[in-house]
């Protein structure tokens, strides 16, 4: 191995619950017209890449499966440290679930990356939340997979990595060494991720470091991505109804508030 190769996928989520869209039809999300930004998630897998960069050398690289638009949020990596962008655009890539996703995105890296180190993802999404892709991703390219991911150590010379995880429920660090390339989804409240720095954001659009690719130029299959390639169906979409509230209020001592909380807890059964 001569330097380290690090991919990591981002996805360009919308900001907010109030710019979500489904299409009526499909009860797909409708990306086109809102403004998207990177998955939060995925910018501390770009630190984690980054602060491993800037510890053991070697390249980092974002790639995305979004609009067109999409080009923006992956210049902003750049404008983190991150030294090329790649976005994957194409209409026959859309409407695809984690299935389709996570195979155009596995066998774009294989591809273009075929020699890769490390692939860092996010733990999940805020628009879906599936948690699917890390995994999905390493099923495709039959690699590894180590989630919750805080710290990797990688080792050039032998081509392995030590790789630390975080256990929340347990509250314990766990240490492995894998022969790489492996994959890793980063715990998401570790690596708070560095400020992107505006000169290289604007250098990332001068000197066009975010390569737009379509299929034309991957040659995916087009039975295997978009909605060809996706198994997933929403067959129906309600409307979440309030639960209907009684809204008793108990005053007095907190003790005897919480004896009486507990009674009719166990009256109406929500309790056993």
């Amino acid at each position: 191995m001569d330097e380290l190769t690090i991919v990591v996928p981002v996805k360009a989520a919308v900001p907010n619950i109030t710019a979500v869209r489904l299409d009526p039809n499909t009860h797909n999300l409708v990306r086109e017209g809102v403004p998207l930004m990177i998955n939060p998630y995925d910018r501390n897998a770009v630190e984690l890449a980054l602060r491993i960069k800037d510890r053991f050398g070697g390249k980092v690289v974002t790639i995305s499966m979004a609009p067109p638009n999409g080009k923006d949020f992956l210049e902003s990596t750049i404008g983190m440290g991150v030294d090329e962008g790649i976005l994957i655009t194409d209409r026959v890539f859309a409407g695809a679930d984690t299935l389709a996703t996570s195979h155009a995105i596995a066998k774009s890296i294989a591809k273009l990356y075929p020699n890769f180190n490390l692939i860092i993802m996010g733990e999940e999404t805020t628009d879906s939340t599936t948690a699917h892709m890390p995994a999905q991703v390493a099923s495709w390219l039959e690699v590894p997979f180590v989630y919750y991911a805080i710290d990797a150590e990688p080792n050039i010379k032998d081509g392995t990595v030590r790789v630390s995880r975080y256990l929340e429920d347990e509250g314990l660090v766990e240490e492995f060494i894998y022969n790489m390339p492996i994959i890793m989804s980063v715990y998401r409240n570790s690596n708070p991720p560095r400020d992107i720095s505006l000169n290289r954001k604007i250098m990332a659009k001068v000197n066009g470091l975010v390569k737009v690719l379509t299929n034309k130029e991957l040659g995916l299959n087009p039975d295997c991505v978009g909605l060809k390639g996706s198994p997933t169906i929403v067959a129906k979409i309600e409307d979440a109804k309030p639960l209907p509230r009684k809204k008793q209020i108990f005053q007095g001592d907190p003790k005897e508030g919480a004896k009486w909380l507990l009674e009719n807890l166990v009256k109406e059964e929500v309790i056993r």
